[in-house]
């Protein structure tokens, strides 16, 4: 590997939302009793908002309600060491109107975790960022 040139290219904010949707989990990263917590989360994109799904009174619905966290997701590959990594910094609101509630019902978000999920929380787009590594030519 030494030797080796790498480019970083920095995203722009719609190449990021382009990239969000090509990977089903991501993670958050919130506070935690006054400490930070990072949780993997399975997640869709609703336009700018990152919308995830949470048990009622889980300790990650109960930190996000108005929080501002983030979330960052990416893919990478082992053998060549290329990949992308995007981040969204913005406030979480836990979702409680009802025709809100009924349309991120019908998105394709699938939970991996056991149990009830039915708590929504969107994570506002506020900051979109990101960044792609890949091997330059010699």
């Amino acid at each position: 590997m030494t030797g080796e040139r790498r480019a970083a290219e920095t995203l722009t904010e719609d190449q990021c939302l382009d990239l969000l949707v090509t990977v089903p989990v991501g993670r958050v990263a919130f506070t935690d009793r006054a400490l930070p917590a990072i949780q993997p989360v399975n997640f869709v994109m609703d336009g700018t908002d990152v919308v995830l799904r949470t048990g009622r009174g889980s300790k990650l619905a109960i930190a996000m309600r108005r929080a501002v966290v983030a979330f960052e997701a990416g893919a990478f590959d082992p053998v060549t060491h290329a990949g992308w990594t995007v981040t969204v910094l913005g406030e979480a609101r836990t979702v409680t109107d009802p025709a809100e509630l009924a349309r991120l019902a019908a998105l394709p978000l699938r939970v991996w975790a056991g149990g009830s999920r039915d708590h929504y929380i969107r994570i506002s787009g506020r900051y979109i960022s990101g960044r792609r590594l890949w091997e330059a030519a010699a």
